[in-house]
């Protein structure tokens, strides 16, 4: 993989945040935010969408449930990573929303980066080439 995916990672717990970036910066282009309403102003800025997003569930302001919904009802086919340390119910919820995968904290970081990995690699559209000897 190469910096030209673009991944949004949401997490209010900045250890977990900091962590994350640090992991995937070399791999992706990466964003962060904080909270649940920083992520969403990211996400309504970013014009393209994003190659993948990592939410955590359970954030002040608005809550992983609303980042998954949102960002399925704009671009359905952008697959999403929820993240959480609350059980089942959390986990649930995003299930529901359409979530592509729900990890429970704590996490292996090689595990998520082998999803994250599959899951581009599945919604990576690929490019049709034209022979130009014709």
């Amino acid at each position: 993989m190469d910096n030209q995916y673009k991944l949004l990672i949401i997490d209010d717990n900045e250890e977990i945040l900091s962590t994350l970036y640090d992991y995937f910066k070399t791999k992706y282009n990466v964003v962060t935010a904080s909270n649940g309403l920083d992520g969403l102003k990211l996400i309504e800025k970013e014009k393209k969408g994003f190659d993948l997003v990592i939410t955590d569930i359970v954030m002040p302001n608005i809550s992983g449930i609303g980042i998954i919904s949102i960002v399925k009802q704009k671009n359905p086919d952008t697959p999403i990573i929820a993240i959480t340390g609350w059980g089942k119910y959390p986990e649930l919820l995003a299930i529901e929303v359409q979530a592509d995968l729900v990890l429970e904290k704590p996490f292996n970081l090689l595990e998520l980066d082998r999803h994250v990995a599959e899951l581009i690699k599945k919604t990576i559209r690929p490019q049709i080439h034209t022979d130009e000897r014709r």
